[in-house]
Order: structure tokens, then C-alpha cells, then sequence
């Protein structure tokens, strides 16, 4: 789907992509725990400098390092953690272990806020963090706060054994649905003429907050490598707060095997894909090659 100056432009379903059906959206669904962030942000819940140590001394181990310490609800945000390998494979099956306290007990092999590591558990930490202080689901916190000002109704959303909505992944939308939400997002919050996220959070969470090279490399290597690439990937421009920062000065809420929400401002515009395929890459090389000349 193509919306241009808040109008569709063009929309189309093939294969077993269907016009009314929710599609699995992956990590598509880390932008909504983001915005829910955002909302918890604004009405006074906790802040952005807050300690994740703070808000979750039940699930600290008995020895905490200062690394676990140090974290914060920025880091969480910008997945600058601290990890250099992503825990989130560990609550996978049938674990029926606290994914909080699975988190906190994963080696913190950096100072958080330095180094970049996608972390799909550290969204899941940001879900119970939002359930923590404001004793809803974040399915429900957003549903009179951002799901119903979008008009956006049929919403699931998994959870985890301990009926935490799952945050990094497992959110059901309709491909129309994302297309609203990235508006919303194009618009600086507001849509229908209506303010419905601050403006100063969706321009922090669509910056460049941090570099988003992988853990483990120098700063000369990381320097060797975006000179080498930033021309060619998406994967390199910068990450904000559980977006990522594209080629052509846009940006992007994206989700494993072909789920986007691609905010073009230049263009005015947003391009949402809903999809079941593996180059991910290729897919935005498509919408570059063809959508971004049309727009």
C-alpha cells in the first residue's frame, strides 16, 4: 500500500495476502511498544534516564554488576543494552522460566549506551515495563491512546507465560492498519487533524539515536565498514527508538521476512509492505528502484 500526501495511492494483495486478514507484523510490533513507551513517557510514568534496575529490583540477580546497574530506559530503546550476543533465543519453546529475570541474568559484556545490539528481549522488557506502571497490557494501554484515534479495531497481540504482551514481535494488523500508523508517524503524531502521539517523541524515536553496526567491532572497522555499505544498505543508516533509519532520508518501522512500514518525508509519502519472503534487502531495493521515482 502507497499513501501520498495522506491519500492511497495505489494498494495491492497477491499471492495469500488478503485485503481484510491480519498479517503476522514480527518486529514491526517493537514500534508500537515504542510509541506505548512514548505515551507512558508523557504521562509521567518514568523517564527515559529511569534504571531498568529500578523499575525491576525483584528480577535482579544476587550479585548485579554495575553494567545491569547502569542500564536505562534509553538504552532498552536504542538496543545499546550492553549485550554483545541478542538473549532473546533463550525464552523460545516452551521455557516457562520469567523473561525479565532471563534478561537481567544475561552477560552485560558492555557499558549500555555504547555498543548496538538488536535485542528483541530488551522490547519484551519495555512491554512489562509499560504493564508495571500502568497495570494494563500494552494491547490495552494503546487501544484508546493510539489503536482507536486510528480507527484500527481487530488487534492480537502474544503473550508471554506471564501474560506480558510479548513487545518484540507477535502483534496481528491489517496491512491498512500499518499504513495509518505510519501517517500518524509521517504527520509528527498527529492524525485526522488530531495530535495523538507528542511530536517530540516521534522525532526522537525516528533520529538516528545511535550507530547500528554490529557488537564486536573497533571503531575502525565500524568506520571501514559503513563507508563500504552505507551506499547499498538500509541495515547501517541509524537506529533510533525501535526504528531504523533508511537510505533516502527515511526511515522505517520493519519486521523479519518482509513486514514495513517505510516513512518517506521528502516524498511525503509511506510504503507498506506486508510479506512472507527472505531478502529483505532486495525488497527495499525494489521500492527504491521503482515506488521512490514514481512518489
Amino acid at each position: 500500500m502507497v499513501v501520498k500526501d495522506g491519500n492511497v495511492i495505489y494498494e495491492n494483495w497477491m499471492s495469500e495476502g488478503k485485503e481484510n486478514e491480519p498479517h503476522i507484523l514480527n518486529s514491526v510490533s517493537k514500534t508500537f511498544t515504542s510509541t506505548a513507551v512514548g505515551f507512558a513517557i508523557s504521562e509521567g510514568y518514568f523517564k527515559l534516564e529511569d534504571k531498568v534496575a529500578d523499575i525491576f529490583p525483584e528480577y535482579l540477580p544476587e550479585n548485579p554488576d554495575e553494567n545491569l546497574l547502569a542500564m536505562t530506559v534509553k538504552d532498552l530503546l536504542t538496543m545499546n543494552c550492553g549485550h554483545s550476543v541478542d538473549p532473546t533465543r533463550k525464552v523460545w519453546g516452551d521455557n516457562k522460566e520469567n523473561w525479565i529475570k532471563m534478561f537481567m541474568e544475561h552477560p552485560i559484556t558492555h557499558k549500555p549506551g555504547t555498543v548496538y545490539c538488536y535485542n528483541s528481549l530488551g522490547t519484551y522488557v519495555l512491554s512489562a515495563m509499560v504493564q508495571k506502571v500502568t497495570g494494563q497490557k500494552v494491547v490495552d494501554y494503546l487501544f484508546p491512546r493510539l489503536f482507536r484515534p486510528l480507527g484500527i479495531n481487530n488487534v492480537s497481540w502474544a503473550e508471554s507465560p506471564d501474560g506480558v504482551n510479548t513487545g518484540g514481535w507477535g502483534l496481528y494488523l491489517k496491512t491498512e492498519d500499518l499504513a495509518k500508523m505510519g501517517l500518524m508517524i509521517l504527520q509528527k503524531g498527529q492524525f485526522n487533524g488530531e495530535q495523538i502521539v507528542p511530536a517530540e517523541w516521534i522525532e526522537a524515536a525516528s533520529a538516528a539515536q545511535v550507530p547500528c553496526v554490529p557488537a564486536g567491532l573497533n571503531s575502525f572497522d565500524q568506520a571501514d565498514m559503513l563507508k563500504k555499505v552505507a551506499k547499498t544498505s538500509d541495515w547501517v543508516q541509524g537506529y533510533g527508538y525501535q526504528m531504523w533509519r533508511c537510505r533516502n532520508n527515511a526511515f522505517r518501522a520493519d519486521g523479519a521476512n518482509g513486514q514495513y512500514i517505510i516513512m518517506i518525508p521528502d516524498k511525503n509519502a509511506v510504503v507498506v509492505t506486508t510479506a512472507d519472503i527472505s531478502d529483505m534487502q532486495e525488497e527495499i531495493n525494489l521500492i527504491w528502484k521503482h515506488i521512490l521515482p514514481a512518489l
